[in-house]
């Protein structure tokens, strides 16, 4: 047989060719984790529950995944990575397209699961401290305004912050929000619309869109949080958009503090040491700035433990790279190599990274003025300079860091978040989660179990060596629902090897790896 009849044959066998048919229970599952925090009832984007909603976006999901734009996430994890990354698979990804492709066939469709269900808030719970702009109207018109709302907190103790949330009353016009503490609560608000240098003593953080609440660690390994005295104001400047006059906000701030008299919680510090003011990006080109921290030969005196990082630029902003550098030496930050201004906010690392005395902060922005930046505010192009407003530009680059102390880097800040109440919602009805983590691992004499028990029955920890033969098991004696840590000394039978470890109560049981090194 010629090969042209061998090709005319496989044609005709085509029709025949069985293909694995992609059907909505085959991705919803992918969908709900992946997209569902942001699509969901009560936000501003679209809706993914269920087939009707899914399918009808199809369109728009296709295009978005191809162009890798969703899910949104900005920094590039080939060189950093951060907790609670909105990242997909490749396979899950291909499923979806796969899904799409092939017709978006609904298939059975009560064989999908169930769509989650979201809290009108991102913490659980009730928080110890909420503030309100009250209902305001926005006054920018044909400029940007920047309002500063000094907020009363009624304190007559000092507290810690151990974790807070920014709540914008109306997404679609509040650009940003910087919150500033005001420790002699002297400060009043201003409504002028040119606030643009919020009073206040110091920064604890702020809002953009697609920002996540900032929650501390709290467990026994790493207590960290910031102080805020008795008598303090909060002050949130509010930047809202030109064209939003009119258009009313209520934005607020919720708050959890430490209980009274917790000791041992490391300050946290915040700031915003890599910023460049000289920014002049000529029409029609693309321009580098960079910035350097500490200036000239001087170097950071002490050691910092970098806990989160927030690069800040506006719309003719492509790339973003911050380091630390001593000599030839660097030490990766972030790295965003398509700058994205609708998704932004505070990026808290899995591991606290250590910049060393005797390093400096760097950090670059490129900045594209051209007719090929599809998010140039200027059509045609115009001279641009460094200012607040949406259609100027910045370079500001803050930090949210503690003084290092030795062992720092090795504290994985994932695993502890992952546990924390405010994030899983475990206090709250008709939740079953059991999450453990453990520290140190490897190790060699004491081991501390840090979990959340999800009901109230008695929580064991066993422990089996490879071979499955159980050589410990431990009734805790913590039978109570929530967040707990217990210690536990490795009984001399244990010897230096891997292990198994079973950490269970009478609903649910997780299992993991533990090396002993004796």
């Amino acid at each position: 047989m010629n090969l042209k009849k061998i090709i005319i044959a496989l044609f005709l066998l085509l029709p025949s060719l069985s293909f694995s048919q992609v059907v909505f229970s085959d991705i919803a599952g992918i969908v709900y984790n992946r997209c569902g925090s942001c699509h969901h009832a009560g936000t501003h984007a679209t809706s993914f529950e269920g087939y009707t909603q899914i399918s009808q976006s199809a369109y728009y999901i296709h295009a978005y995944l191809s162009i890798d734009k969703m899910p949104p996430w900005s920094p590039d994890t080939t060189y950093s990575r951060f907790a609670h990354e909105r990242i997909i698979t490749a396979t899950e990804k291909q499923a979806i397209l796969d899904w799409i492709n092939q017709g978006i066939q609904p298939g059975d469709t009560t064989l999908a699961p169930t769509p989650p269900t979201y809290p009108q808030y991102q913490l659980y719970g009730t928080p110890d401290l909420e503030l309100s702009i009250g209902a305001f109207s926005s006054n920018a018109i044909s400029t940007d305004a920047y309002n500063c709302f000094s907020l009363p907190t009624g304190l007559t103790q000092n507290r810690i912050i151990r974790a807070f949330e920014i709540v914008p009353g109306n997404e679609s016009i509040v650009h940003h929000v910087i919150v500033n503490v005001d420790t002699i609560g002297n400060t009043s608000n201003d409504l002028s619309g040119t606030c643009f240098n919020p009073s206040g003593n110091f920064s604890i953080g702020g809002y953009a869109p697609g920002s996540a609440p900032t929650v501390f660690p709290s467990s026994g390994q790493l207590k960290m949080g910031i102080a805020l005295k008795a008598g303090s104001k909060i002050v949130l400047q509010m930047h809202y958009p030109a064209g939003s006059f009119g258009q009313l906000d209520s934005t607020k701030i919720r708050i959890y503090f430490y209980p009274q008299g917790t000791t041992g919680v490391r300050p946290v510090y915040v700031s915003t040491p890599l910023q460049n003011w000289n920014l002049s990006i000529p029409a029609n080109t693309i321009q580098n700035y960079s910035a350097t921290y500490p200036a000239g030969a001087a170097t950071l005196p002490t050691s910092l433990s970098m806990f989160a990082t927030f690069p800040h630029s506006h719309k003719l902003a492509t790339k973003i790279v911050n380091y630390a550098y001593q000599g030839t030496d660097t030490i990766p930050l972030i790295r965003i190599n398509k700058w994205d201004f609708n998704w932004q906010g505070y990026y808290t690392f899995k591991n606290m990274v250590k910049v060393p005395a005797g390093y400096k902060l760097y950090g670059k922005h490129t900045y594209d003025n051209t007719t090929a930046n599809p998010y140039n505010p200027h059509n045609p192009p115009i001279n641009v300079f460094a200012g607040f407003g949406t259609s100027d530009e910045m370079f500001f680059d803050s930090f949210q860091y503690l003084s290092y102390l030795p062992g720092d880097e090795t504290i994985s800040i994932d695993s502890i978040l992952s546990l924390d109440p405010l994030l899983t919602g475990v206090d709250e009805p008709n939740v079953s989660l059991f999450k453990e983590t453990i520290y140190p691992n490897p190790a060699s004499e004491n081991i501390t179990f840090s979990f959340i028990n999800s009901n109230n029955s008695e929580v064991i920890i066993r422990m089996f060596d490879v071979n499955g033969k159980l050589m410990n098991q431990v009734n805790t004696g913590i039978s109570n629902k929530g967040l707990h840590e217990y210690s536990w000394t490795i009984p001399a039978n244990c010897k230096s090897g891997l292990y198994i470890y079973e950490i269970s109560n009478n609903l649910s049981s997780s299992k993991g790896k533990l090396m002993i090194s004796k």
